[in-house]
């Protein structure tokens, strides 16, 4: 009787024990668990994820993030990485309701032995939903409240969602290293591959890291150990585990999704208006999909050919020569490379898009234009004579050709093609600066609103930079037509819905599946027939001027030089049908660059990006519009090649009305004594 009555008092001992800790277990989710986060919310998780920019044949150009994050879905992560994340953090993951009791006696037992002296280590009981509770709502306080607190929170969020559910939410925000949230981004950054990519080895080290994500020196040791777990739970065999764990870890700590140093002046670029456009957060923490407009081969092309070029004159000098290039669709604008400097990483200062400087004789096109807009006919004759008596700004002023020489009169193609400065001052005195002014301000190369215009700004002494002289060449050859570039194609958020880009430049459809009608083009800057003639006189700078660098054997190529005064800065800007490009040399202090430099120069790193891009294109001749009549002339004195057969004879195209210069009296210098300047 004595020893049931003992058992007796035992068993009541026990049952309010019991119900003491079910009472206070229940006083603590009371106290604790009514002011918690909303971990419904969880339902349609949407974590920050790496913005990409992308080329345009979909090559990955860099990720824009403040942390790494790659979203994957719970179908799309191979069983083995789940398996190993179990094995190492949750064994019990698949069976208990968000808390493991039995976790927690082995955790407790085993800290307690420790405590006494015992050669155990100390372990926890945490969850992966608990883990997730405390990544989500939660702090890393080690207090009892926080520990109260994820707990309730694992339990409700295993009432709530399912354990794929939160296996998803956990492999895609637990915190792996190297700033990589998530087993996706985790994936790339120390292995440059996909989740589904992952071997057996590779699944066991990003298991291991949660314990100690940024502990490399005992990498192998913490992968070796993920493996033996999955092997004890059954997730792999003895043999698989001791063949993945002989495998060694080729850990590519340096990988950051780093483009090729010749995209980074596009890249920065894109970067700057896309931050000012979208905001930072947008930017950084949407997953967005940027496709660019960025050509890889002709970026690759246009950046070795200008440091081909830098380097050549850059060779024993301690002062280094800084240039530009910038190649562009002449129809829609669309960059297709880019490179504003030697070096981004030495200075990234974009000479394409941010300098400023003098555009030398590549303005004269604007000027010319000007003309043959007002009836002037290509071979209509200015006298290349000594002008005396000028003056500009209240100083006397004396026009010279490069060369130092005069030729008489001279066809207003001859005087483009070979750049001579004095034909050009007295053209503009004939139709007046602020109308020659005018062409270069309409076509976008000088702002509308400039003031102080003068004589010598239409010889290039006004300042812009290299997009906006492209921008403005390009309506020579789209029919007139004034572009903005564009360095986006189209935006994509994360979930597939272009939200951003020139909507032109995506392919509509409307519900007869019929492509919606494009918008009406604007007006065109010049008429059809004059941009022709301008377009044919550029050809000749390549043919036979001062522009003969830039020629490419087959195929029909136009441009203009450009050399500022004491050759400080040089320029070409040419274009084929369908691609156009501009050259720019010159310091960052401006100086003169000495003797045997100039515009020839900018017209070699031309010619040498157009044979790559065109290589494997047909040759494709500038359109010709209608009404143009074509006729046989001497270049020289531009009339008829029956009454003048001497010299070069070249085909002149005629507006209605215009014809060749009668024979001339006596026969001037031939035409190859034009040695015109590189101006």
């Amino acid at each position: 009787m004595k020893i049931k009555s003992v058992f007796r008092v035992f068993l009541h001992v026990v049952f309010w024990c019991a119900v003491a800790a079910i009472a206070g277990v229940a006083a603590l989710f009371l106290i604790y668990g009514g002011n918690l986060p909303d971990y419904r919310k969880l339902a349609t998780y949407a974590p920050p994820v790496a913005t990409r920019l992308y080329a345009s044949d979909g090559s990955l150009l860099i990720e824009y993030a403040e942390e790494r994050r790659v979203f994957i879905d719970f179908d799309d992560i191979p069983p083995q990485l789940v398996n190993a994340f179990v094995a190492a953090e949750d064994q019990n993951f698949w069976t208990h309701p968000g808390i493991d009791i039995q976790g927690i006696l082995r955790a407790s037992i085993n800290n307690f032995m420790r405590m006494l002296g015992f050669n155990t280590t100390f372990t926890g009981a945490s969850t992966i939903t608990q883990q997730v509770a405390k990544n989500f709502f939660l702090t890393s306080d080690r207090t009892v409240s926080r520990k109260i607190k994820g707990a309730v929170l694992a339990l409700r969020l295993e009432r709530t969602f399912s354990k794929k559910h939160i296996m998803t939410l956990y492999l895609n925000q637990i915190f792996l290293g190297a700033r990589a949230y998530g087993v996706g981004s985790a994936a790339l950054m120390y292995f440059n591959k996909p989740v589904s990519e992952l071997t057996l080895s590779e699944c066991a080290f990003l298991a291991s890291l949660p314990k100690a994500p940024n502990d490399r020196a005992r990498a192998i040791e913490r992968r070796n150990y993920v493996l033996r777990r999955m092997v004890a739970e059954g997730f792999i065999s003895r043999a698989d585990g001791m063949a993945a764990a002989a495998e060694p870890l080729n850990i590519n700590t340096g990988f950051t999704a780093q483009m090729e140093p010749e995209f980074q002046y596009f890249a920065e670029d894109v970067r700057r208006q896309l931050l000012e456009k979208l905001g930072r957060d947008a930017l950084y923490n949407n997953g967005l999909y940027i496709k660019t407009t960025i050509v890889p081969e002709y970026q690759r092309a246009a950046s070795a050919a200008l440091n081909r070029a830098l380097d050549a004159y850059n060779a024993g000098r301690t002062d280094k020569l800084q240039g530009a290039i910038i190649v562009m669709n002449p129809h829609t604008g669309r960059v297709l490379a880019m490179a504003g400097g030697r070096s981004f990483a030495e200075s990234s200062f974009n000479r394409a898009t941010q300098a400023y400087r003098q555009i030398g004789s590549t303005i004269k096109p604007f000027v010319y234009l000007a003309a043959l807009e007002r009836g002037f006919s290509p071979q209509g004759l200015i006298s290349d004579t000594p002008i005396v008596g000028w003056r500009e700004n209240n100083r006397e002023w004396k026009p010279e050709n490069y060369d130092k020489k005069f030729l008489g009169d001279v066809p207003l193609r001859l005087a483009l093609e070979t750049s001579r400065n004095v034909p050009s001052v007295r053209m503009v005195e004939k139709i007046g600066v602020a109308d020659a002014i005018e062409v270069a301000q309409r076509f976008g190369v000088y702002p509308s609103d400039k003031q102080d215009l003068n004589l010598s700004m239409a010889l290039g002494s006004g300042e812009t930079t290299l997009e906006k002289l492209v921008l403005g060449y390009s309506a020579f050859v789209n029919g007139g037509r004034k572009i903005e570039p564009k360095f986006v194609d189209y935006i994509e958020d994360r979930y597939g819905n272009i939200i951003g880009g020139p909507k032109s430049e995506i392919i509509q459809w409307s519900p007869d599946l019929e492509p919606v009608a494009d918008a009406p083009l604007s007006e065109p800057l010049s008429d059809a027939q004059s941009l022709y003639q301008l377009v044919s006189i550029l050809q000749g700078v390549v043919e036979r001027g001062t522009g003969r660098q830039a020629a490419i054997p087959g195929h029909t190529i136009a441009g203009k030089t450009g050399t500022t005064n004491e050759v400080k800065d040089v320029w070409f800007v040419g274009f084929s049908k369908d691609i156009i490009a501009g050259v720019y040399l010159g310091y960052d202090t401006p100086k003169p660059l000495g003797r045997g430099a100039g515009s020839h120069m900018a017209a070699t790193v031309f010619a040498d990006f157009m044979r790559v891009a065109l290589q494997n294109q047909k040759n494709q001749p500038f359109p010709v519009p209608d009404g143009l009549n074509f006729v046989r002339v001497n270049r020289r004195s531009g009339a008829a090649a029956a009454e003048d057969p001497t010299g070069t004879i070249i085909i002149e195209a005629f507006k209605p009305g215009q014809s060749p210069n009668p024979a001339p009296v006596s026969n001037p210098d031939r035409v190859n004594a034009v040695v015109g300047g590189i101006f």
